[in-house]
């Protein structure tokens, strides 16, 4: 085991900007989109996209794509996260809603709880072995069942194939939201446990699988131990970060320091030094072999949620950037917006926008620009994201350097 006090001695020194490009390169943001393997390969290359319920532009699991291929269409990001096909073969993916019916196409995703709910390739299911096994063995959070009700929502999935909350009996006893009702407790309480498997968003509601069914059967098991899910998790963070401390591998996947420390000498990281940095860091061999190569820049906005900044801490030691989603802020103690979206380009964070859309409008309610050098790259920024969403004008609201109004409004027309 290794412990923070007895640390090998790096094997490589980076300076800030090799360590900025490393991570900008590990995230896919630095060199050629990887147009090939499309979103399914973002995902993969990721390990982790997360999700929320905020749709301001669309939502972050979308935005996330976006950010790294472009004007990806909607439906396919969809498509490609849950069912594996593309848009062109012809409609969503067909459900199996009764047994014997038509054959469905295996999950190339699955949700679970990871930096928080996420989409994870379905490769990944059994390095989450360890979590699933956490869960069985915790109470129950203070929801108590009624008796049957867990084999209810097993026995309708089994006999009647996938199904939402709402299908399986209802998601709410009419109260607040966390007021769920028996079925959705024991569905979710089944989620956590790896016994059902969720395979697709509809409506923004969780489609609820047995994983029996759902999850292929040469990952169905939970054979790994503890300590290989975690050595597999740890190199997976470090490969997406590409260069990492302690607690931005813990962060990744949530883990606990102290799981970071028990498997980091066997996960293939190398210790390295980072320039400013001021901790032990860890980075992907692979990603050093190219720390100092050239590369095309993404010009894009990124969702608050997207793995490149999700990390507060991270952001402002690589980017110096303070980032902070504002959404569940008092409106009248915002600072940048209910959704800032900050500015990538160039490799480095230039600014933030809050947009919004009124019909075929994009409005940047509020815009934040680092200096005038800022200006074209936001404009194009706003032209692509308006067009992605079918806009077909933008129109700026506010801007909180006022004497860069007139140069932004000129860059965008």
């Amino acid at each position: 085991m290794t412990s923070p006090g007895a640390l090998p001695d790096p094997a490589m020194s980076l300076s800030a900007d090799e360590a900025r490009r490393v991570a900008l390169r590990a995230q896919g943001l630095l060199g050629a989109p990887d147009r090939k393997g499309g979103v399914r390969g973002v995902l993969r290359h990721l390990g982790a996209v997360q999700l929320d319920t905020i749709s301001v532009l669309a939502r972050s699991h979308e935005l996330v794509p976006y950010a790294r291929l472009g004007a990806v269409g909607r439906r396919t990001v969809e498509q490609a996260y849950w069912s594996g096909q593309a848009a062109a073969e012809g409609g969503a993916c067909a459900e199996v809603n009764q047994a014997g019916g038509a054959a469905r196409p295996g999950p190339t995703g699955f949700e679970y709880w990871s930096h928080a709910a996420c989409v994870l390739p379905i490769e990944e299911w059994p390095h989450f072995a360890f979590r699933r096994r956490a869960y069985r063995s915790r109470p129950h959070w203070g929801h108590e069942l009624p008796d049957g009700a867990y084999e209810s929502v097993i026995r309708q999935l089994r006999e009647r194939g996938p199904l939402t909350a709402t299908e399986l009996g209802g998601a709410k006893n009419g109260g607040p939201w966390w007021d769920w009702s028996a079925a959705k407790v024991a569905v979710e309480r089944a989620l956590m446990y790896g016994e059902v498997v969720c395979t697709q968003r509809l409506g923004w509601k969780r489609v609820y699988d047995l994983a029996e069914r759902a999850v292929p059967q040469d990952l169905l098991h939970d054979g790994m131990d503890d300590a290989e899910c975690l050595r597999r998790l740890v190199r997976l963070a470090g490969r997406s970060l590409g260069v990492a401390t302690r607690a931005d591998l813990a962060d990744y996947h949530r883990l606990k320091n102290e799981q970071v420390d028990s498997v980091i000498a066997d996960s293939g990281l190398v210790p390295v030094e980072v320039e400013g940095w001021g901790k032990p860091a860890w980075a992907d061999p692979e990603a050093l072999a190219t720390a100092s190569a050239a590369g095309r820049h993404r010009t894009t906005l990124l969702s608050p949620f997207d793995s490149l900044i999700w990390d507060r801490a991270r952001t402002e030691r690589i980017f110096g950037f303070t980032h902070r989603l504002e959404a569940y802020v008092p409106k009248p103690k915002r600072v940048y917006g209910y959704f800032a979206m900050p500015l990538l380009s160039g490799g480095r964070l230039l600014g933030r926008v809050d947009p919004a859309r009124e019909g075929r409008t994009l409005v940047a309610r509020q815009v934040s620009l680092e200096s005038a050098r800022a200006v074209r790259p936001m404009a194009r920024a706003l032209r692509e994201a308006a067009e992605w969403v079918g806009c077909d004008t933008v129109r700026i609201e506010r801007m909180d350097q006022p004497e860069h109004t007139a140069a932004l409004i000129a860059a965008l027309n």
